[in-house]
């Protein structure tokens, strides 16, 4: 099959709907047009955001030990590993789900990984100043994963006066987005066509509002608002 016929069975905003957790998976390889597809899409990334992202396939020694087995992770070979300086949270995690739709669209499965694997173990190549800031488990799942219950919609928004369409449609997409251990400690803040997006203090939130603000560009569209730095 084309790869271009494998991409369009799932526009991205299915893809969102679509993607669940999974931490279990087969022993199918990442291979051919699929490996090459999401390579190149991680090359993208990186021009874009100058982090060091860097996809590692067939290696078990980081999901190998006892940390991936408190994670409850199962025959994990395969990752991408979110690399970039201190202060690079948000970019991560945007650029990271950027990489999590398009696996979603190739038909793979993923999960976001911020402890329960080895660092030390990972063969990755760092540059002065770098660290692996958190990894995305990949693979084929031997499930689907399942969907996690979400706050209501007006407890993670703002708005000044009437809710857009679009900004709805955003705050949907924004809501299934993955955070860690399901927490959404996010705040989004439309003022007319502007909309701005704060983590609340929490584990990882700086991470996840890259996440979430990634999910919220695709449901509202891009052209209908511009984001305000918080």
């Amino acid at each position: 099959m084309k790869m271009d016929a494998v991409e369009n069975t799932m526009d991205l905003l299915e893809a969102i709907k679509a993607r669940h957790s999974v931490r279990s998976f087969t022993d199918k390889m990442i291979e051919g047009e699929i490996k090459s597809s999401l390579q190149d899409t991680v090359d993208e990334c990186n021009r874009e955001s100058g982090l060091n992202i860097q996809l590692c396939l067939d290696e078990p020694d980081a999901f190998g030990g006892m940390r991936a087995h408190y994670g409850k992770f199962e025959n994990c070979k395969n990752y991408i590993a979110l690399i970039g300086k201190a202060g690079t949270d948000e970019p991560c995690g945007y650029y990271g789900e950027k990489l999590v739709m398009k696996a979603q669209q190739l038909g793979l499965n993923t999960c976001w990984v911020g402890m329960t694997y080895s660092k030390s173990k990972a063969p990755c190549v760092l540059n002065k100043g770098e660290k692996i800031q958190l990894v995305i488990a990949l693979g084929y799942g031997n499930t689907s994963g399942k969907p996690h219950r979400s706050k209501d919609m007006m407890q993670l928004c703002k708005v000044e006066g009437e809710m857009a369409d679009w900004f709805k449609n955003g705050m949907e997409a924004a809501m299934l987005a993955p955070t860690a251990i399901n927490q959404q400690k996010f705040i989004i803040t439309q003022s007319g066509n502007t909309v701005s997006a704060k983590p609340l203090a929490a584990f990882f939130s700086k991470f996840d509002i890259g996440i979430v603000k990634c999910h919220f560009e695709i449901g509202a569209g891009k052209e209908n608002f511009s984001w305000k730095e918080v």
